[in-house]
């Protein structure tokens, strides 16, 4: 073909490359600013006197940030880091949906380890601002539904 029917085709290949390179630099971000947050909530926990059992536990297609016990509890420990609350606080972005799987993923760990403790469910949410971040920590944020 002549070259004047390429340059249009050239021109939205370069076009829709630099969108995917922004796309993955975002997704990129997100996944520094996740690992960051889990971070920070662990050495929070670890602050409050909890014992770290497991991180980033997966099952299959199942997955809880953070696994910890809490004297008597297992507490199973969903992070949500967020840098604005324009559309609400971090603590807030955890909907049914993943409650349902993180309970399937809590009975999974239940039957894997035989563990007789009772179980809870905590947020801890962290908004990173220029100045720093906040932490916000939700003991039995949810429950299962019977």
């Amino acid at each position: 073909p002549p070259r004047s029917t390429l340059f249009p085709y050239t021109t939205l290949f370069r076009s829709s490359l630099t969108r995917l390179q922004k796309l993955f630099q975002t997704m990129n971000d997100k996944k520094k600013l996740g690992n960051k947050g889990e971070e920070l909530a662990l050495v929070h926990l670890l602050s409050k006197g909890y014992e770290i059992l497991e991180v980033n536990w997966k099952s299959g297609h199942l997955e809880v940030d953070i696994i910890a016990r809490d004297a008597d509890r297992l507490v199973f420990v969903e992070v949500k880091s967020r840098t604005s609350a324009v559309f609400g606080e971090p603590v807030e972005f955890v909907k049914p949906t993943q409650q349902n799987r993180i309970f399937r993923a809590a009975n999974l760990y239940y039957e894997q380890k035989a563990s007789e403790l009772e179980a809870r469910f905590d947020i801890i949410g962290l908004l990173f601002m220029p100045e720093g971040f906040e932490i916000v920590h939700l003991e039995d944020a949810f429950y299962p539904i019977a």
